[in-house]
């Protein structure tokens, strides 16, 4: 089996996808957390990186960047990506969705001026959420009237993916309290005993 590394700072952010593909699939990785206080970032680490960025994943010394990137090639590797071409290619769309969400939140997130902040959050529960939720509950219901997975009939990275989402919604149901059918699959995903092991074990950060 290769060797794993997994880079990026003590936090979820844009590695934990991936992290939750190695628990779901049960393989090993040494997971690198970086700390910027102590000069770890930049440190060595950032003129190695290919684009000067976190996270990498580092397979037998050689790097790939690009977070979505990593996740889709660790899914492939540990059958999470579908069965199939064209699951294959359902599942990149709902990570492609996934992501539109969480770059939205991360607008906000980094923006300074707090009156605007407000805005945008507001924007965001009021309007962009509960749309972006809307169009995935539709199409989980395309597969196996929604009871089952966004793809196929077993756990894909997509279905990593919307239990990551939970996450960066903060961990509640309510987000999703007019979507059960998103909610329950987010459960059921979260209830894998593998990622059930993993999430009770895992480190509480800031992000």
């Amino acid at each position: 089996m290769p060797n794993y590394q997994l880079v990026y700072f003590n936090g979820r952010g844009r590695a934990e996808l991936c992290r939750l593909i190695f628990h779901a699939a049960g393989v090993p990785f040494e997971d690198i957390r970086l700390d910027h206080t102590k000069g770890e970032w930049p440190g060595e680490w950032k003129a190695k990186c290919p684009f000067g960025q976190l996270p990498v994943l580092v397979v037998d010394g050689k790097m790939l960047a690009q977070s979505k990137a990593a996740a889709r090639y660790l899914a492939r590797e540990f059958n999470l990506a579908g069965k199939t071409s064209w699951d294959q290619a359902r599942a990149d769309m709902f990570i492609d969705e996934f992501d539109d969400i969480s770059t939205e939140l991360y607008k906000i997130s980094h923006e300074k001026d707090e009156a605007k902040k407000a805005e945008l959050r507001e924007k965001f529960n009021a309007d962009t959420l509960p749309r972006h939720l809307g169009y995935l509950e539709n199409l989980l219901k395309e597969n196996n009237g929604g009871n089952g997975y966004f793809v196929g009939d077993s756990l894909t990275w997509a279905g990593l993916g919307i239990a990551n989402v939970y996450d960066l919604l903060g961990g509640t149901d309510a987000p999703f309290a007019k979507f059960p059918l998103l909610l329950a699959l987010a459960k059921r995903v979260r209830e894998n005993p593998k990622v059930a092991e993993y999430l009770k074990t895992r480190a509480q950060t800031s992000f």
